[in-house]
């Protein structure tokens, strides 16, 4: 147990139809929030707190990440239930749904029992499309879902089209999600990174971008035929994807997408700079001109929610030469958090976002995409985060919360914008002082 906090002149942002506001906070001893507004001095002066000058700081609801992958959840050196909780919650991740992906593959509902996350953390599990994510067979799509499923999804490639049509003519899944990659691996002839000039200029083999358009396509096609289906693109990547989905914006409602944190971060022009993790995904990195049209998308609100898709590799994993290596980025791990540090310097501070709109892709957005409400400051909650987009912290070995290798910014690097005390974790874990910044 901490200290009661009063927050003075912190920035509030209490929910999706409210505007960032000046005022002060208090929280108490346990992490829950009490109240905000203009009578907290008033209290905070009755119950004898001290006051931490917050200005310039961001009080908020936590974060939701609609997918990410967790393939062992015990006794794995990749990423354990229990790391990925300590992980998320240091991130400012309040909600985390993830994958059916995992060994056994989670497409029964024996295998969704069991995972569980100490309140005030949620964890939501999405069911399977298929059998064992092979695309054969249709998984017991009904039984999934009354087993606390919030949805279905596929594997990390568009499933065969006539199982895809048979699953949703059957219709068990109703009005719930599925959650498609409109990605098709046979068309990627093994490349890793979006065909382009950055990549030819590397010397690595080039993604088409047909590999996503084509899919894609047949998907957009399949959602005009089947308007009663709640289909969600994942990880869309190209420029000509956001196209494609923009086109189909313009007669009809477009099916929702989902796109990854770090191809809003990065994209091919950099290779030169260097070979390490973060050039490594699936889908493949784009190029400049894809990262404009996906960070286009999503601030016109084409594209709804920016996802984690947080996916651990061992140490012994990311020994193996990048062009051998099993494609995945970690996005939790450092124990300030990377997607809000590093989403807040790109589309707040480099080009102009307010926080509400990065809210609403990082928060509102998801939480809509797998049927939650949307998160609010509510007092007696412990579901809120302290962000300082001003404070810059080093990156260190011994304070990562996850096991994950992966990590697309090594120790030793800096990162500017903080989350400095959330009520997910204890709070002996809260940095509310300049000395708190841990330096290199």
């Amino acid at each position: 147990m901490g200290a009661p906090l009063w927050l003075r002149q912190v920035q509030l942002l209490s929910g999706p139809d409210d505007s960032a506001r000046r005022g002060d906070a208090l929280i108490d001893a346990d992490g829950a929030l009490m109240g905000w507004g203009l009578d907290m001095e008033a209290r905070a002066s009755e119950l004898g707190i001290a006051a931490t000058e917050a200005e310039g700081w961001l009080l908020a609801p936590t974060l939701v990440d609609p997918h990410s992958v967790l393939e062992q959840p015990w006794g794995s050196q990749r990423e354990t239930l229990h790391s990925l909780a300590a992980a998320a919650a240091a991130s400012g991740y309040g909600t985390v749904a993830l994958l059916p992906w995992g060994s056994p593959w989670r497409d029964r509902p024996g295998a969704l029992q069991g995972l569980h996350w100490p309140e005030p953390l949620q964890l939501q599990l999405w069911g399977s499309f298929s059998e064992a994510g092979e695309e054969a067979e249709l998984a017991a799509h009904l039984e999934q879902l009354e087993a606390g499923a919030i949805g279905l999804a596929g594997n990390d490639v568009l499933p065969p089209l006539p199982l895809l049509e048979r699953g949703l003519l059957l219709g068990e899944m109703g009005d719930r999600p599925v959650l498609l990659a409109p990605r098709q691996a046979d068309l990627c002839h093994g490349g890793f990174v979006r065909e382009g000039v950055e990549t030819l200029r590397a010397g690595w083999p080039p993604d088409p971008h047909l590999s996503e358009s084509l899919p894609l396509s047949t998907l957009l096609e399949l959602v005009r035929h089947r308007p009663d289906r709640r289909l969600i693109l994942m990880n869309l990547s190209t420029a000509e994807g956001v196209t494609l989905l923009r086109q189909a914006a313009a007669t009809a409602p477009p099916p929702a997408a989902t796109v990854s944190w770090w191809h809003l971060l990065a994209d091919s022009g950099e290779l030169g700079a260097s070979t390490d993790g973060g050039w490594r995904l699936v889908p493949s990195l784009g190029g400049p001109n894809d990262r404009e049209a996906l960070l286009s998308g999503l601030a016109d609100g084409l594209i709804g929610a920016v996802a984690v898709h947080h996916l651990p590799l061992d140490p012994e994993e990311q020994l193996i030469p990048l062009d051998q290596r099993r494609g995945g980025l970690a996005g939790y791990g450092p124990a300030h958090g990377l997607v809000l540090p590093l989403l807040w310097d790109e589309l707040v501070k480099r080009r102009g976002w307010r926080a509400e709109q990065l809210w609403r892709v990082l928060c509102w957005g998801p939480a809509e995409l797998i049927g939650q409400a949307p998160p609010r400051l509510q007092p007696g909650s412990r579901r809120w985060l302290l962000f300082d987009p001003g404070a810059r912290w080093w990156i260190r070995d011994d304070e990562s919360l996850s096991l994950a290798a992966n990590q697309p910014v090594q120790a030793g690097g800096s990162i500017q914008g903080m989350i400095r005390a959330c009520g997910l974790t204890a709070p002996d874990r809260w940095r509310l002082a300049a000395a708190d910044c841990p330096t290199g």
